[in-house]
């Protein structure tokens, strides 16, 4: 086990030193450690797991891509604020809060729901931001509807100062120019490329550096298939596919299969999925190949895109409605 900024790494993980220095990172001088997993699921078709996740600790898989061009123009401006938008259990509000702390910036983070104000504290997610030096602003769910709208972001300028906005999620054209990144030369084999889907940023990214052979299958945490304005509007590639059946009810929603399937992965394969985005669509993948979907003996390439902080707050909601835990 060695030390590394302060986090302790698995060398089953990480085999070599990461080189992680703010501007020099910012000009590409990263050495990622993703690792791509080859995963046996006796289904007949090749199947891989590439681990974002490890990207790198706390602004983890797809979070990093698209906050990486991002970080840089801001880096390179005289305001030093970042505003941000999430609801409580935000894997974006995380990542941006440890980006903020790591890159000496100032950042604020709009969450969705102003009753959290009085009880943030039971709050993994929240606290793990407030330690990072987020300044947490609560604010009403009709409120919140509002974060796209000029009116509302002027009066959150004139209230805290200047800011650099990045919106709820992450997703804008430097992001896709980020994600786009996540497929590299090695992957140009796969026919499949399956990636979970929340605002449809990665998934867009995915789609602008699909090579003409390939599908990417995305696969929403959200009731209905609304990505697909969002990626054609950054992309006029065609070859993909939303699909919202294994959503497991809607966004952040969990039952006791879902649970159960990711423990087992685990278990069997030695990676922790997440609940809300990884470990759905694990579970529609094999799904998928249970009902001959995919093309027979093609290969797949799934993208893990981290997320694991938010299973801390998942299984205090998990252990309320007296349900296993993930473990």
């Amino acid at each position: 086990m060695c030390v590394f900024l302060g986090y302790n790494f698995d060398p089953l993980y990480f085999c070599n030193t990461i080189v992680f220095d703010v501007e020099n990172d910012l000009k590409n001088r990263i050495f990622f450690m993703v690792t791509t997993k080859k995963i046996l699921l006796d289904t007949g078709y090749q199947f891989s797991l590439k681990r974002e996740d490890l990207l790198f600790p706390d602004i983890s898989g797809n979070k990093f891509r698209k906050l990486k061009y991002q970080l840089e123009k801001i880096k390179k401006s005289p305001v030093t604020t970042i505003l941000t938008f999430g609801g409580a259990y935000s894997n974006h509000i995380a990542a941006v809060a440890t980006a903020g702390k790591k890159y000496n910036l100032k950042t604020i983070g709009v969450i969705r729901g102003e009753e959290l104000a009085t009880k943030y504290l039971e709050n993994p997610t929240l606290t793990y931001a407030e330690k990072q030096g987020m300044d947490l602003v609560f604010v009403s769910r009709e409120a919140y509807k509002n974060k796209e709208s000029q009116a509302y972001i002027e009066s959150l300028k004139a209230t805290y100062g200047a800011f650099h906005l990045i919106p709820e999620g992450g997703t804008n054209a430097l992001a896709i120019k980020g994600c786009a990144e996540i497929l590299q030369p090695e992957d140009a084999n796969y026919d499949y490329i399956c990636v979970p889907v929340g605002t449809g940023g990665t998934l867009a990214g995915i789609v602008t550096s699909l090579l003409p052979h390939q599908k990417a299958i995305g696969f929403s945490a959200l009731k209905g298939t609304f990505q697909k304005e969002i990626v054609s509007s950054y992309t006029s590639n065609t070859n993909f596919e939303i699909l919202d059946d294994y959503c497991f009810g809607g966004y952040a929603k969990i039952d006791e299969t879902l649970v159960r399937f990711i423990n087992t992965f685990k278990e069997t394969h030695g990676v922790q999925l997440d609940p809300v985005y990884t470990g759905k669509m694990l579970y529609g993948i094999q799904d998928l190949m249970r009902k001959e979907y995919f093309r027979k003996n093609s290969s797949i390439l799934a993208i893990h895109t981290g997320g694991l902080q938010g299973i801390t707050g998942m299984n205090q909601r998990l252990q309320r409605r007296k349900l296993p835990i993930i473990i």
